[in-house]
């Protein structure tokens, strides 16, 4: 079927993605410093900051693959964010006052001033290649969307995202990053809202036969009680998985904890990340309830046509079912989220963590091209990255267990530069590096199905042996540690 969109569905498409230009043009302007360019001063109010991490949180991952999971297996996703929401008030109360005691641009330069530049270097090596390969993963899941809709070949779509991308960032900073956030997370809600309207009308059904159809099918179920180990769904392991990968993804990663260091106190910023648990919940229930209804629908409707890739499955069901406007709603939606990319934070990174401690470079204005040069270059990296994704199915999962292998190494250092009075450098490198070659060993042994472990266990088995090797390895620090 050749992908039609009606004049209204490009309109709303125009206007969404001018709007998100305007507000990055008038909110990024008189950048001088990377303090600003990276930090936007520490002068964004508190509402700003939730959304944009909302926004930052959901992605286009959420768009796509949440409702993928809800149409092809159930609710139980639901059962990570009970563990999410614990680590998110744990990240408040005892990683937040360290960052904000050492005044870090990165939350790696915690880490150098802590333990020492190999402790930093080695950090923000784990940062980029993680972020990157999980980045790029979420850049095809929306390009994938794109293609499907408007008929592109894959490449223009990354392309597109790419350029846009680009330019915003590498123009505003931070500062951009930040208020077109609010712009995004609008969008998502509203578009979540619409397209659920609108399938749960298209399949003919009462509400009552609604939830029936659905129960029957299991596709309602949120708690998993099984005590197969090996499965990432169960309540405990995905109870685990939320809290350790929860505490990895925000409070190790520069991607989301860049938003909350743009707060002038740390007690704005510890108010900014609790408020993010009943600012994201309701939106990752509705694209689950998306996935349902679809699947709904075609149970009513099993003449209706397939697409041959469940991942495709809200982009097809968009292409083929949704009326004038509200494909333009889906559109712009999938394209805001896929604009909201880890361009700054791997700049910030790149630039306060290796290129400052190795150059010594402190011109002000020298550090700002480079770092708009940098955005460039991460923005080549990510594009290649998800062109190679092809063919990828079970993109979400995907890009949880990319996460996995370096996120572990990342929180055993953390936890142990917070709660520990140990002194250390070049062990933690080291403890980092071990413990990611045993997850990546794991993992390779589950995916030939030689070892029964979940891609869930990947964080927990990385934070202990980090820690551990770590600790282990270390001498007492008569200064204690960092509060």
């Amino acid at each position: 079927m050749t992908p039609q969109l009606y004049p209204l569905d490009w309109a709303i498409l125009a206007f969404a993605l001018g709007v998100l230009l305007l507000i990055a043009f008038f909110s990024g302007r008189g950048q001088k410093d990377t303090q600003d360019f990276f930090l936007a001063k520490r002068k964004i109010p508190v509402w700003a900051a939730t959304f944009s991490f909302v926004a930052t949180e959901i992605s286009a991952m959420t768009i796509v693959g949440v409702p993928a999971v809800g149409f092809s297996e159930n609710w139980q996703y639901l059962q990570f964010f009970i563990g999410s929401a614990a680590a998110r008030i744990f990240i408040a109360y005892f990683f937040i006052p360290s960052f904000y005691k050492y005044g870090s641009v990165t939350i790696y330069e915690f880490l150098g001033k802590r333990f020492g530049v190999s402790t930093q270097y080695c950090s923000s090596a784990f940062f980029f290649v993680t972020r990157l390969f999980a980045s790029g993963v979420r850049l095809y899941a929306a390009s994938l969307a794109v293609s499907v809709l408007l008929g592109w070949p894959l490449i223009h779509a990354i392309v597109f995202f790419s350029v846009v991308s680009i330019a915003f960032i590498g123009f505003g900073g931070i500062r951009a990053v930040v208020w077109t956030g609010i712009w995004e997370a609008s969008s998502f809600y509203i578009a979540g809202a619409l397209m659920f309207y609108a399938i749960f009308n298209a399949s003919g059904l009462s509400i009552g036969q609604f939830l029936e159809t659905a129960a029957a099918s299991n596709k309602l179920s949120v708690i998993n009680w099984g005590m197969n180990f090996s499965d990432p769904n169960i309540f405990l392991i995905a109870v685990i998985n939320g809290v350790f990968g929860s505490m990895a993804a925000f409070g190790t990663d520069q991607e989301l904890m860049q938003r909350l260091l743009t707060l002038n106190t740390r007690r704005e910023s510890q108010k900014s990340i609790m408020l993010t648990i009943f600012a994201t919940l309701p939106l990752v229930t509705l694209y689950l309830a998306v996935g349902t209804a679809i699947f709904v629908y075609y149970k009513v409707n099993p003449g209706a046509a397939l697409p041959d890739n469940s991942d495709k499955i809200l982009s097809h069901f968009a292409l083929n079912f949704f009326p004038a406007g509200l494909k333009g709603v889906f559109l712009a939606a999938v394209m805001l989220a896929s604009i909201d990319s880890p361009l700054s934070s791997l700049s910030s990174s790149f630039i306060t963590d290796v290129y400052k401690p190795l150059s010594g470079q402190t011109d002000e204005q020298k550090l700002l091209r480079l770092s708009r040069f940098s955005i460039f270059a991460f923005g080549l990296i990510l594009a290649a990255i998800a062109f190679m994704c092809q063919n990828v199915k079970g993109m979400l999962w995907l890009a949880f267990k990319i996460n996995g292998l370096t996120a572990g190494s990342l929180l055993g250092i953390f936890l142990l530069g917070i709660f520990t009075n140990r002194k250390s450098d070049k062990s933690n490198a080291a403890s980092m590096i071990a413990a990611f070659l045993i997850c990546l060993t794991v993992m390779i042994l589950s995916e030939k199905n030689i070892l029964p472990v979940g891609w869930s266990w990947f964080i927990v088995i990385g934070t202990i042996s980090t820690f551990t090797m770590a600790f282990s390895l270390s001498s007492r620090n008569e200064n204690g540690p960092a509060k």
